[in-house]
């Protein structure tokens, strides 16, 4: 099997050729092929399959009501009392409601969490994780945010979209629930399917691949086709490659050195690196409150790849950083 990375160049750079990548701000002209069983090689576009060139090049539909044309921002709000960063600050829901006006000014999505999914995080009920996300999701109605629910689990799904969340981020990609591919295709949700390799509490426990970019493909193109199997249409599915999930850093790296080859899943890509441990790691900061500057970094690193939406805590930060690296690179809109 082949594997098509697009090559990514910024508008300004365009040549006579080029062509669009998923109907957004960048271009490509290149397309560096992978294999398993052999080196990679570059083609030029015009000896790229058809159908391929049109699954890089199509645009890719609005998400939620969400233009895919653009960067967009999705701003974390962890309603528990042991995430990793911010763990404990908005479990009170007037703190969780103001925290949430404050970063609707600068994402178009607001991803609300009642469950830690950082490694060696403990499972949390059911009825525990529904008291924490159900009643902030409806008071944070009318902020003008599309709101998403990060969980893993049917009955949190379904309490959060009738509370008035728009879509279902699932870090389990509809593997941890068997009832979450139904509740998601009854609702006629969105849906985002992340990849990672057992559960939170031992993800971590010497994760190996025999090669990480492409056994990441792989997942992801398993999890859309059983998603489509649902009656959930390709339409209302975006991707994440997992970050941090079951993956050490060197993981991490190659995965995002390869990130354009997941736009040959022909849906949307969001990336999630805000304030991870491999970012403490190689920026030396082991306060995890601290890595903005890293988390900025990185995150412009995948719009530069062509990632429609990045996953963060700083959403100001990182929106004016966005609006400055696509005026200077050509893409502004």
């Amino acid at each position: 099997m082949e594997y098509y990375r697009p090559i990514t160049l910024r508008a300004a750079d365009r040549p006579d050729g080029a062509l669009p990548l998923a109907g957004g701000w960048l271009w490509f002209s290149q397309v560096e092929v992978l294999r398993r069983d052999g080196p990679a090689r570059v083609l030029p576009v015009a000896d790229v399959p058809a159908e391929v060139r049109d699954r890089l090049t199509a645009p890719r539909p609005a998400f939620a009501g969400v233009p895919m044309d653009r960067p967009t921002v999705m701003g974390i709000l962890n309603v528990t009392p042991d995430s990793f960063s911010d763990g404990g600050r908005f479990t009170n829901p007037e703190a969780a409601l103001a925290q949430a006006r404050a970063m609707a000014a600068g994402a178009e999505v607001l991803d609300i969490g009642g469950e830690s999914t950082r490694p060696g995080a403990a499972e949390v009920p059911v009825e525990e994780e529904i008291a924490r996300t159900a009643p902030v999701i409806a008071a944070m109605r009318g902020l003008g945010a599309v709101i998403s629910v990060d969980t893993r689990k049917a009955a949190v799904a379904q309490a959060a979209l009738a509370a008035g969340a728009g879509i279902v981020n699932d870090v389990a990609a509809m593997g941890f629930d068997a009832d979450m591919a139904g509740v998601v295709a009854g609702a006629k949700a969105p849906v985002i399917l992340m990849h990672s390799i057992k559960t939170p509490a031992t993800m971590q426990d010497n994760p190996v691949y025999d090669d990480v970019v492409l056994d990441v493909f792989d997942f992801l193109a398993e999890r859309i086709a059983r998603a489509e199997a649902a009656g959930i249409p390709r339409s209302r599915i975006m991707v994440d490659p997992g970050i941090g999930f079951g993956k050490t850093v060197v993981h991490n790296l190659a995965v995002l050195e390869r990130l354009s080859v997941y736009h040959d899943l022909g849906v949307p890509i969001l990336l999630g690196v805000s304030r991870k441990r491999f970012i403490g790691t190689i920026g030396g900061e082991a306060v995890a409150d601290r890595r903005m500057p890293g988390s900025v970094a990185v995150a412009l690193a995948g719009v530069a790849q062509g990632a429609q939406m990045v996953r963060v805590h700083d959403v100001a930060e990182t929106r004016q950083a966005l609006s400055l690296w696509m005026a200077v690179n050509g893409g502004a809109k």
